[in-house]
């Protein structure tokens, strides 16, 4: 990542950020959901549910960071960042949701995160 713009780096970040925002708010609108099965009504219900559109609007706004940043970073470069959705889901989801992290995740933080390093460096 020598010579790219700070705010480049912070969008590389960023990105991945706010798809696992929008992932965490997926899953929230989930819940929210009847459990009727998948009506027309029920997908109407999603569709105007506000936890939804707020997820539809982090992951359109995550795309267009995302189209600023490949037009100065090679796409192979830039997609290896998006591996940090695998880390900050499953923290979101501990964090928002109370779901349990394990030993094998923490490991595989370390994996992904000395991937990136050896990658970028």
């Amino acid at each position: 990542m020598k010579g790219l713009p700070l705010t480049v780096i912070l969008l590389l970040v960023a990105t991945p950020a706010l798809i696992a925002s929008g992932q965490v708010l997926f899953k929230i609108t989930s819940l929210r959901v009847p459990t009727t099965g998948f009506s027309k009504q029920n997908l109407v219900a999603i569709l105007l549910d506000p936890v939804f559109l707020c997820a539809l609007f982090l992951y359109g706004f995550a795309t267009l960071l995302w189209i600023y940043v490949l037009k100065v970073v090679p796409l192979a470069q830039a997609y290896s960042f998006m591996a940090l959705t695998f880390v900050l889901v499953p923290l979101l989801a501990f964090s928002f949701l109370g779901e349990a992290l394990t030993l094998k995740y923490l490991a595989g933080v370390l994996l992904i995160i000395g991937g990136l390093v050896v990658i970028h460096t």
